[in-house]
């Protein structure tokens, strides 16, 4: 049971380690100077980004509460 438990987890962390890479990768390219179309398309994935850096934050701390 703490196998899993321990899979779990680390599976959530790597989830958020993800997500915030990602979440700021998209904020580095929206730094750089780009056409407005390209610009509107980063903010909807910023958005998108978050969400899931969220997501997976709120999925790991349930994980962490079940031990």
């Amino acid at each position: 049971m703490i196998e899993i438990f321990s899979f779990e987890l680390a599976n959530a962390r790597l989830r958020v380690k993800r997500a915030e890479r990602s979440l700021k990768r998209a904020n580095e390219l929206l730094l750089n100077d780009g056409c407005v179309a390209v610009n509107l398309a980063l903010c909807d994935r910023i958005r998108s980004e978050q969400k899931r850096v969220i997501e997976a934050r709120e999925r790991m701390t349930k994980i962490d509460r079940k031990d």
